[in-house]
């Protein structure tokens, strides 16, 4: 992070500089660490800048110019949802900012550290990554601009785009640069061409899937969902073709998606030799760090497609878990660290029940354009296999300086049921006192625009937690987390969460009052007004028409 230590290092240059909006945290949890740790690996003398004052060029010149490329992401969170809330006013924190201070990154920061960095280095290449660019790549409806955006590499300038887990792409990318090669053909990745080379890829190529025109956009909110809907059929790797959206008389272009790391890819990633520690430079704590320090990322991927989450479009739905020696091994090294006090907070992912789950033909998915694995109904191709998981947690337990081990990061409740051996285990012995759970919602048809089973699934769960809870003896809670205002939800449906906490006296802990985060299919209902299949929906908009959901769910009982 400075030239001092590039010194000690015996560097002249750099060869790439990772530009982050968040402050820069040596543990895989954080994705600038992940791609950091990769290319070091690779041989490549990497440097990062964190939260940069974009103000300022020379902000990004302490460790003078890179040999190769400029490689850029927001952060962890999309930059806007992490400086605002729900009802668009500025959050009084930032967890991954030191001592959760603001203002430390800008709106937008994707667009604004491209554009510093081609001030900064002209003629450097410039890469834009993350999950900002990834729910961006395309037009998207910008929730707390209240508009229609064009795809982040039109705004940004940069150079090609990473969707999704870019370990992969990342190196492809840098090794091309290096040789003078064209950064054509590269999975998981988007370019925009100009006039000319627009005209030419799509008389030279065929078979390929062209998205609503950015004017198209403007001029119809119903071309978001339609945009979307065509999408999520092509992130499936093995059956994915090239996306094209118009700019004007300029063409983006999205590669078909990386296929997902295998379990020895994984195992070789997370077993980098990450500090688990953020910079020395930092001395305030980092809230972000402080709440993961503890937990292990398991899995990767998520099968349940939900209409408002940017997983699908991210990390995709096939699942990739880790080896059991794999995690073991970290979390003995977890154990060693004097600052460790006993407990492993979190051995999860997305969520944690989908750890070693498979599909039982992988032929069969190969043609698959389902956006999800569960819903309407959990395909039958689709094994949530719980003895890896189990067997896991059994040989955690035996590690010395281990006292517990914590499922944090939330249990999807459809696989739960079919998981009995696992949720007892887990209810027995891996529970903190409190188990999260995510119903979302407790009306059908609600939890039908969520892509969400029914709210029967969540009853059945509750009812199978406190059954084995009174065996253990313990005192444990359910925590669940609704949404208050998604689209097509009214005060009558609302109303049903409401008397369901008032028969329990329970006042909830989790409440998201929805956001609609770019591109994802629930973004295009909210913005349209209309279910996928065309229906009117009811959308709560402003403040004032959303503070009576949101006071109904926060009420104390």
């Amino acid at each position: 992070m400075s030239r001092r230590e590039m010194d000690k290092l015996g560097w002249k240059e750099l060869d790439i500089l990772l530009v982050s909006g968040d402050a820069y945290v040596d543990h895989p949890s954080f994705g600038i660490a992940i791609i950091g740790r990769v290319l070091l690996s690779k041989g490549y003398r990497v440097g990062i800048v964190a939260q940069p004052d974009w103000k300022k060029p020379e902000s990004l010149k302490a460790m003078g110019k890179p040999r190769i490329a400029c490689a850029i992401t927001a952060g962890n969170l999309d930059s806007m949802l992490n400086i605002y809330t729900a009802a668009r006013r500025i959050r009084k924190d930032d967890a991954y900012s030191p001592g959760g201070r603001t203002g430390l990154r800008p709106a937008h920061a994707t667009v604004v550290y491209a554009q510093l960095a081609k001030q900064s280095f002209p003629g450097l290449p410039v890469i834009i990554g993350g999950i900002e660019a990834s729910l961006r790549r395309f037009t998207h409806y910008d929730y707390w601009q209240d508009k229609i955006k064009p795809s982040i590499i039109s705004d940004s300038k940069a150079d090609i785009l990473v969707y999704g887990m870019g370990e992969r792409a990342i190196i492809e990318i840098v090794q091309r640069i290096s040789s003078g090669k064209p950064l054509d053909s590269i999975s998981g990745t988007v370019r925009m061409l100009g006039k000319n080379a627009a005209e030419a890829f799509t008389k030279s190529n065929a078979g390929f899937i062209e998205l609503p025109s950015y004017d198209q956009h403007l001029s119809s909110n119903d071309a978001l969902l339609e945009s979307i809907i065509l999408l999520e059929k092509e992130m499936n790797p093995e059956c994915a073709r090239t996306v094209v959206q118009r700019h004007g008389d300029r063409l983006v272009v999205q590669e078909p998606p990386a296929p997902p790391l295998a379990t020895g890819d994984l195992d070789e990633i997370y077993g980098l030799p990450f500090t688990n520690r953020p910079h020395p430079s930092y001395r305030e704590k980092i809230p972000a760090f402080e709440m993961i320090r503890n937990s292990v990322t398991a899995v990767r991927g998520c099968p349940g497609g939900c209409s408002f989450c940017g997983l699908g479009l991210h990390q995709g739905k096939f699942v990739s878990s880790r080896s059991r020696d794999s995690i073991i091994c970290e979390v003995r090294r977890l154990a060693e660290d004097p600052e460790f006090h006993g407990t492993v907070s979190d051995i999860g992912g997305p969520t944690a029940n989908t750890y070693g789950n498979r599909r039982k033909n992988p032929e069969q998915c190969r043609e698959c354009r389902r956006p999800s694995c569960l819903f309407p109904e959990i395909c039958g191709n689709y094994y949530p296999y719980e003895e890896d998981f189990l067997s896991l947690l059994k040989e955690l337990e035996k590690i010395n300086k281990v006292k517990h081990v914590f499922i944090g990061s939330g249990l999807r409740l459809d696989l739960a049921l079919l998981q009995k051996n696992l949720m007892r285990k887990i209810i027995r012995d891996h529970v903190s006192g409190q188990l999260k759970v995510a119903p979302e919602h407790l009306d059908d048809n609600v939890l039908k625009l969520m892509r969400k089973n029914k709210s029967s699934d969540f009853m059945k769960f509750m009812e199978f937690f406190e059954e084995e809870t009174g065996r253990t003896g313990k005192k444990q809670y359910i925590v669940p987390y609704f949404i208050s205002n998604f689209p097509g939800c009214t005060e009558s449906e609302m109303k049903k969460v409401d008397d369901f906490l008032s028969s329990k006296s329970w006042t909830v802990q989790q409440v998201q009052d929805f956001m609609p985060l770019p591109m994802t299919l629930a973004s295009a209902m909210y913005c349209c007004g209309k279910s996928p299949d065309g229906k009117i929906l009811q959308v709560n908009r402003g403040l004032g028409e959303r503070r009576p959901q949101m006071k109904l769910l926060k009420r104390k009982r």
